[in-house]
């Protein structure tokens, strides 16, 4: 562990801009139409708005995991925040959809930058016993961002106009900024050979795969352009990944990826319990806020206050849920929690009919809030146990890398779901396109389609109920933690003041 005296102001500082960057996610799609109408802009542009964010986003986060080690931490993060910020501001000004799209991309690739250095921080300043009230904070801030994303911009895009959800993010980033520069500490970087060839070929990759599933959608996962069809991206990047994966495999120098972490039983079974969250917190919520809005009649603003309950008891919660999984097995507050989150999509799938009380939603909304808390920290904590300090930054981009890989999946699955289920459910012809019509420009739905629509959103919901529930059957698998007594020597200064930190976060 490295010797820092005051850790928690580091991560706190460090949270702020986790948070931000996140909440960009999701913040975006309840401002489609203002953007639409804004900028004069056709459906397929404005879509691209968030899918070129994501992709900026999701595809470097193996390569910037990687320069943290070799660069430090802070300076990869503060530079990272700087990109944001800035780009943030020119989404704001932007005038057509084009520049948006493109001041999207730098956006992304500054919160690329920023996100592994966060848990790498983390990893680094506390030690594997004590890092539970950490990570509990670092991932009550992944599960909350997804919730405040779309409370947030309802209020600003129905009393400020679209182009403040990205301002809002100039006056945070500069705080952010000073506080990182006070209290993130300058951590010891650890030399490393560039894997070039490695590099490329996960950037590759990653881009031909994570696009293929991400567009698969829009373009009725049939023909691009020309020659080019989604499915043979997919595949192409599956293949380009394999070979990534062979030459990290006989790499004779430095691999990007080393291999190696993955002999950890409970760092490759917690980043497949982290993909299958990010499936289902991503793709849950689409069927349940369509039921809102287009059966039910509410405003985005409202259809996301009901899910108020499940931010204040996540983030309640977090602290401790934190101090228990360093005392017990993570192992049975990860499994308790994926259940708890898969028992509460099931209750809202079964409550989903056009003359439920609209109040009764508070209720698995709550489920959802305790079952938050017990996935982020146990997950987080399990998978970062054992990694040591050289490769915290590697097992961090990992970790993150297969979190959004998991969203983009889960983004791509619901949609084509839910369009599977509507031709089920709904009437052919006129009627559908009607309830078409309805998802793309909002309004309620005429009586005579809202059975039908609802049974399509509450069977949707049943997927990501299936894939959390697989998540929790893999957690059962974890390794019981072992002492990691080369992090925390007994009596030494740093641990010290980590347990008093500790002591006082809750």
């Amino acid at each position: 562990m490295e010797n820092v005296e005051k850790p928690w102001p580091a991560l706190w500082s460090l949270v702020i801009g986790f948070f931000m960057i996140l909440i960009d996610s999701t913040i975006v799609s309840v401002a489609n139409p203002r953007i639409m109408e804004g900028l004069h802009a056709d459906i397929n542009s404005v879509i691209w708005v968030t899918s070129a964010y994501l992709l900026a986003y999701a595809v470097p986060l193996l390569i910037t995991g990687r320069l943290g080690d070799r660069f430090g931490p802070r300076r990869l993060y503060l530079l990272g925040l700087v990109v944001f910020t800035s780009a943030s501001l020119w989404c704001g000004l932007a005038q057509n959809v084009e520049t948006l799209i493109a001041a999207r991309v730098v956006q992304g690739l500054g919160a690329a930058v920023m996100t592994p250095q966060t848990m790498a921080v983390i990893t680094r300043i506390f030690p594997p016993d004590r890092r539970g009230s950490a990570m509990a904070i670092w991932g009550a801030t992944a599960g909350m961002a997804t919730l405040v994303g779309p409370i947030l911009g309802g209020v600003l895009v129905d009393g400020l106009g679209w182009e403040w959800i990205f301002f809002i993010n100039v006056p945070i980033g500069v705080v952010g900024f000073i506080l990182a520069m006070r209290n993130v500490p300058t951590l010891s970087t650890h030399p490393h050979r560039f894997d070039i060839p490695g590099v490329l070929l996960s950037a590759v990759g990653l881009f031909l795969l994570v696009f293929g599933i991400q567009e698969g959608e829009t373009y009725n996962w049939g023909t691009i352009t020309g020659p080019i069809s989604v499915w043979g991206l997919i595949i192409a990047g599956l293949v380009v990944l394999a070979g990534f994966v062979a030459w990290q495999r006989f790499n004779k120098g430095e691999p990007l990826l080393p291999l190696g972490l993955f002999r950890d039983r409970n760092f490759s079974l917690a980043n497949l319990g982290i993909t299958m969250v990010g499936f289902t917190v991503t793709s849950f919520g689409l069927p349940l806020i369509f039921y809102y809005q287009l059966v039910r009649g509410l405003t985005p603003t409202q259809s996301a206050l009901l899910m108020v309950p499940m931010a204040l008891i996540s983030g309640g919660m977090a602290p401790v849920v934190g101090k228990i999984v360093d005392r017990v097995n993570p192992k049975y507050l990860a499994a308790g929690g994926l259940t708890l989150m898969a028992v509460a999509l099931v209750w809202n799938g079964l409550l989903m009919q056009p003359d439920t009380p609209i109040l009764l939603f508070l209720l698995p909304s709550a489920v959802l809030g305790f079952a938050n808390a017990g996935i982020w920290a146990p997950l987080s904590t399990t998978a970062t146990r054992n990694l040591p300090p050289r490769q915290a930054g590697a097992g961090s981009g990992v970790y993150n890398t297969t979190r959004q890989f998991g969203a983009v999946l889960g983004s791509a699955a619901i949609a084509v779901l839910i369009q599977s289920r509507l031709a089920a459910e709904l009437p052919s012809g006129g009627p559908a396109a009607s309830a078409g019509e309805g998802m793309a420009m909002g309004g309620t739905l005429p009586g005579f389609l809202q059975a039908g629509f609802s049974t399509a959103m509450a069977q949707s919901i049943l997927l990501p109920a299936a894939v959390v529930l697989a998540g929790a059957a893999v957690a059962l698998f974890f390794a019981k933690p072992k002492p990691v007594p080369d992090w925390a020597a007994a009596g030494s200064p740093a641990s010290a003041k980590v347990d008093a930190g500790l002591d006082s976060a809750g």
